[in-house]
């Protein structure tokens, strides 16, 4: 664990006494070699319940996440470097920092064994991501998001404090090695169920839950390039985890409780792929679809099969990799058009023919086509679902058709049909925004060969 950590915090000092004419470079070539390093971790045998370390520790669920974070650090420094190149040199150095700072409490979040200090690494994320949006955002209403964003997050996870000290004060540990071996011990009564409530409510506010997803959409449109990349690649995947973590220790009450929250999150699949439908904002309907996926989740992790769980998990990193890409497509025709209104970038694909390829192999991918591991992920999730009730298939079969409109209209409005004139002088398309699509798609089309590494705890 200690061989990736320690490795990220020596990226401070880095990035405060590098030369700034080789900051970037430095920066993206030291961030490279820890997920490369990383990749590691998908290949440990660890079981659950074998801990090697009593505060810190991977296994199968937590180290395709974790793989995840270390992977999109080099590529975000890479996708930032046109929107900060003429920044000053103090103002780049912070921004590197902000980024490392996450990276480092995503690293103890996705690893820790106590809850309490999960608790404290998922609050932590707050701040640099509070700071990235409000600070390097593009608009005006950048505050305003931040604002948003602090309190749903804080709305959220001030009743999980209070229930991990009730269940510290009940059971005498929040050990989760030790609640993987241990019987349930929650009686069905209200006040559990008020605590199972307060559990589950921060990470449904981070997932987010339809009904709860309304500082997403603000957050992703207002945050630079990395914000968006990071918001919509893991921290969102940290409401997930928290969920099949805390749910081992709920498991009594999953079963009845969890129906408004299944209700929720299928309703929040179709509506949130309606709502996108009828976006004229770029980063709008991209971030808009990553709730619509994160519903299926959502579901799936409430219905607690070994199925459920690993389509969660393989849609998770899928989504991730896919909607980290779609921020990255939709920020390289910003830099250019200087506008995200779906109207004004239309028939990019004559003047970038080659970014077109990128747009079309990334929006297959979101709309699940095969070969891409979103598919894998879906249709685990569809079947699972359908195993437990045979009604829901209508809305995964709805949310499916629906997503692949809005992805074709995505795609139709950037890059097809005439190109405007005030888009003709446009600047071609850069070596450094190739690497960083091939270094998203990459894994996607490489997982599809071995997608146990990235199953989860069932695989």
């Amino acid at each position: 664990m200690l061989k990736i950590l320690i490795p990220t915090m020596m990226l401070l000092p880095l990035t405060w006494l590098a030369n700034p004419k080789w900051l970037w470079t430095y920066f993206v070539v030291n961030s490279s070699i820890i997920a490369m390093i990383s990749l590691t971790w998908l290949n440990l045998p660890f079981e659950f319940s074998n801990f090697t370390n009593t505060l810190m520790s991977v296994d199968s669920v937590s180290s395709p996440l974790l793989v995840l974070t270390c992977w999109l650090l080099p590529l975000m420094t890479l996708a930032s470097q046109e929107h900060l190149k003429n920044s000053p040199f103090p103002r780049q150095r912070t921004y590197l920092i902000m980024l490392t700072l996450l990276q480092m409490s995503l690293i103890i979040a996705f690893s820790s064994t106590e809850l309490i200090m999960f608790y404290i690494a998922f609050e932590t994320t707050l701040i640099p991501t509070l700071i990235i949006i409000t600070r390097w955002g593009n608009q005006v209403e950048r505050l305003n998001a931040g604002t948003y964003f602090l309190f749903y997050t804080l709305a959220g996870s001030l009743p999980l404090l209070v229930a991990l000290l009730v269940l510290q004060n009940s059971i005498g540990s929040l050990s989760l090695a030790l609640f993987s071996v241990m019987e349930p011990m929650m009686p069905q009564n209200y006040t559990t169920k008020i605590l199972w409530l307060a559990c589950l409510l921060a990470f449904m506010v981070k997932m987010p839950l339809y009904g709860a997803h309304l500082w997403l959409p603000k957050a992703h449109v207002e945050a630079p390039v990395a914000g968006s990349m990071i918001l919509a690649a893991v921290l969102l995947k940290l409401g997930g985890y928290g969920i099949i973590r805390i749910t081992t220790i709920l498991v009594p009450m999953t079963k009845e409780m969890s129906y408004p929250f299944m209700v929720l999150a299928l309703w929040g699949v179709v509506m949130t792929s309606l709502i996108c439908m009828r976006q004229t904002d770029l980063k709008s309907l991209i971030a808009y679809s990553s709730v619509s996926h994160m519903g299926l989740v959502i579901a799936a992790i409430m219905i607690q099969t070994p199925w459920s769980v690993t389509g969660a998990v393989i849609l998770m990193i899928s989504h991730g990799l896919i909607s980290s890409a779609l921020f990255c497509l939709a920020n390289m025709n910003y830099e250019r058009t200087h506008s995200r209104t779906l109207l004004l970038v239309r028939g990019a694909q004559a003047t970038l023919p080659l970014m077109a390829t990128w747009w079309l192999v990334t929006n297959l991918s979101n709309m699940a086509l095969p070969p891409s591991m979103n598919l894998w992920g879906e249709l685990t999730i569809m079947v699972s679902l359908f195993n437990w009730s045979p009604w829901t298939i209508l809305i995964t079969g709805t949310g499916t058709l629906i997503t692949a409109s809005y992805t074709l209209y995505m795609f139709l409005m950037t890059q097809r049909g005439p190109t405007p004139s005030h888009l003709n002088p446009m600047n071609p398309s850069y070596t450094r925004e190739h690497f960083l699509m091939t270094m998203h798609l990459a894994p996607m089309l490489l997982l599809i060969l071995k997608p146990a590494l990235i199953s989860g705890m069932f695989s």
